[in-house]
């Protein structure tokens, strides 16, 4: 898993023009506190007499080749600035409401942004030889209410909540899954220190496809933040 602090500011522009399109901003920085995978579990014993036969209990587990972990904590400011970057006020926030999204590519559009569809799911199985118990459709197996991205309102979406403290999806941590027509996006709804999966507080818990299956390679994730 990686942790990561968010810092990101929002440009809310009032544009004097007779269209207005509605973008999300990337995170300005992105710092990786820590990243650690499970331990290799060792084997256990147990004698065999010829002769017998025995019947055996076993339980294990096997780490995903599918998914990788994002979680940590978002700061920052809604904005109204000019294009030189220039503040005329900011309205900041240490506990800011909204998403943290990541996408494969760095720009996606927003305009295009939408729940993610069973073609696009099975699309996202095969890229990633995702056809396993933890396949796609089989995590984010929850059905979101309505929420607002890029300023479009998207009903029903794909969704999932990433485990909190006791162990287990509960309200926190949802996780919803988007495509912008190219590609997918994942959007996690951003927390007030909720306890996290490790019961320490966390923003947000999200998870992003990876395809580790007999290749070590990594993939770049670009961030976006939305603050409401």
């Amino acid at each position: 898993m990686k942790k990561i602090y968010l810092f990101a500011v929002m440009i809310m522009s009032v544009l004097l023009s007779a269209s207005f399109a509605l973008a999300v901003n990337g995170a300005s920085t992105v710092d990786v506190e820590n990243s650690t995978t499970a331990a290799i579990t060792a084997a256990t014993s147990t004698p065999a007499l010829a002769g017998n036969v025995t019947e055996l209990v076993i339980s294990g587990s096997t780490t995903t080749q599918t998914w990788t972990g994002f979680f940590g904590n978002v700061s920052g400011a809604i904005e109204l600035s000019d294009a030189a970057g220039k503040v005329m006020y900011n309205w900041s926030a240490a506990n800011p409401s909204g998403k943290v999204l990541a996408s494969v590519n760095q720009t996606v559009d927003w305009s295009n942004i939408a729940c993610a569809s069973a073609a696009n799911i099975t699309a996202l199985e095969t890229a990633y030889q995702a056809t396993g118990t933890d396949g796609v459709d089989e995590t984010f197996v929850g059905t979101a209410g309505s929420h607002i991205i890029a300023g479009s309102t998207l009903d029903s979406c794909s969704s999932t909540n990433v485990y909190d403290s006791t162990g287990t999806s509960g309200s926190s941590f949802e996780e919803l899954l988007l495509w912008d027509g190219e590609a997918a996006v994942f959007a996690s709804i951003l927390e007030n220190d909720a306890t996290g999966y490790d019961n320490k507080s966390h923003d947000f818990e999200m998870l992003v496809l990876e395809d580790g299956h007999g290749n070590s390679d990594t993939k770049d994730y670009y961030f976006f933040v939305e603050l409401d």
